[in-house]
């Protein structure tokens, strides 16, 4: 019994650990996809998007709470199912399934040896059925719920394979919208310039250069290097990437508010690695080069970023196409050119 009772105490206290480590991690994740949403938000979303994260993070705090208090309910009645718990979230049911399997299994492995001398004064015999009756139940409930989370995970994969692929549907309704709009895809290479080679490719097509309307001494020396062919020459994407950051730092009100880190850090980040863009990168390049961005989604939306604020005619606007993946790429978010058919 007391070896029994040792390694039950022992399982639950791993279990314990690998529970706050999930939520640690669940907790690290939210702050990059709130990081990220809020980044990408403009002035009309922006209020939108700070209640949805806040949403999120209420939602997050609710649900691992209730997982404490199911764990600990748990290791102090043992006579509660996990279904009880009130917990929906599909991930708390696999890691629970994961966790009573392997008690189960712990369980399994535990023997209890003879006594070597003969039991006297009254010690209860551990081989009596009257001591051997509460790990059987305890055995038996485990494994009984064992078998009901392996039952609830079949029939969740069998869900999972009839629900549709989101990679194929996106690319369905893509192409579909390039045959209206009369655009060709360019493909570019799926990394963390995406972005900005994308940008860099609809510059050339439209005959403008990598060289922004408002340059600094950097980008200029940049563009000169570019168009000489110089050995220490930089990569097109590497130019888009310095003009967006030299707009940012030049225009420093308009998107401190929506940084989650300072301002120089930021635009560091942008110049000098491999940080993904977004809406605010979008909007430093529009601005910067004097042009308007039609970002084509997946579902069919163009969302139009502009950068001539109204000084020119409609009619005399330059403007690029850009499309904007979010299933079709396994790391991700991703960006291709489009350009016009011939």
């Amino acid at each position: 019994m007391r070896v029994y009772h040792l390694l039950l105490a022992l399982a639950k206290f791993e279990l314990m650990e690998e529970l706050q480590a999930r939520h640690r991690k669940e907790q690290r994740d939210l702050v990059g996809r709130t990081t990220q949403k809020k980044k990408a938000a403009t002035k009309k979303t922006r209020k939108g998007i700070n209640d949805e994260c806040e949403q999120l993070e209420r939602e997050l705090k609710e649900r691992q709470n209730q997982e404490f208090a199911a764990f600990n309910g748990e290791a102090e009645e043992g006579d509660e199912a996990p279904a009880e718990s009130g917990i929906t979230s599909a991930e708390p049911t696999q890691t629970a399934s994961d966790d009573v399997n392997r008690i189960s299994d712990s369980l399994k492995d535990t023997s209890i040896s003879e006594p070597s001398a003969p039991l006297t004064n009254g010690t209860l015999d551990p081989t009596s059925p009257s001591s051997q009756r509460k790990p059987n139940r305890q055995k038996a409930r485990l494994a009984r719920r064992a078998q009901e989370q392996e039952e609830a995970a079949a029939e969740a994969e069998k869900e999972a394979a009839n629900m549709p692929n989101r990679r194929e549907m996106e690319r369905e309704k893509m192409s579909v919208e390039f045959r209206t709009r009369g655009l060709r895809e360019q493909e570019i290479r799926a990394d963390g310039h995406c972005l900005y080679s994308a940008v860099a490719d609809q510059l050339k097509e439209l005959g403008l250069g990598l060289k922004p309307k408002i340059t600094a001494k950097v980008i200029a020396a940049a563009e000169d290097g570019d168009q000489d062919t110089d050995e220490q020459a930089l990569p097109s994407y590497k130019v888009t990437r310095r003009a967006a950051a030299d707009y940012i730092s030049r225009h420093p009100d308009d998107f401190a508010p929506f940084l989650e880190e300072p301002l120089d850090v930021y635009v560091k980040k942008i110049r000098d690695t491999g940080e993904w863009g977004g809406q605010l990168e979008l909007m430093a390049l529009a601005k910067s080069y004097g042009v308007d961005i039609n970002v084509l989604q997946g579902e069919g939306r163009v969302e139009k970023i502009e950068g001539t604020d109204g000084e020119e005619e409609e009619e005399k606007r330059k403007g690029m196409w850009l499309a904007y993946y979010r299933h079709g790429f396994g790391l991700g978010e991703h960006y291709n050119s489009l350009r016009k058919e011939e």
